[in-house]
């Protein structure tokens, strides 16, 4: 069983994603900020990483930098109500394998993350 790093602020939609993922069969862990998040990414105990770019302390854009900065290779999926053309393809640029822009359905986010634990690190960013 897979196992998913939500890092999210919002504690509704931490919630919601968690309760959705665990009944899709998945055990998760939220942090709600990025310094709380970073330790963990690092960590080697988590699949994929869900992670908001909008933190307060390390904001996401930092958390996924550093994460790539030692090398990880987790595969991430940016989710965030931060939506545009320019900070789509920075933090695709940084490493994040995906892009998920709030508000999103839930089966969206549910697929991608079915497709990049089956398919592991992608060499091709995706957006949705």
């Amino acid at each position: 069983m897979a196992t998913i790093l939500i890092v999210e602020d919002e504690p509704r939609i931490a919630d919601f994603v968690s309760k959705g993922l665990k009944k899709a069969g998945y055990q998760t862990q939220i942090a709600s900020n990025g310094n709380q998040a970073l330790p963990l990414a690092l960590s080697g105990k988590f699949d994929l990483i869900l992670l908001d770019l909008g933190l307060s302390g390390m904001d996401g854009r930092e958390v996924l930098k550093e994460i790539r900065a030692q090398a990880v290779q987790i595969p991430v999926i940016v989710v965030t109500a931060l939506d545009n053309d320019e900070i789509r393809e920075d933090v695709l640029s940084l490493g994040a394998q995906a892009f998920i822009a709030k508000p999103f359905r839930f089966n969206s986010l549910l697929t991608c993350v079915r497709s990049h634990l089956i398919e592991g690190v992608s060499s091709t960013p995706q957006t949705q």
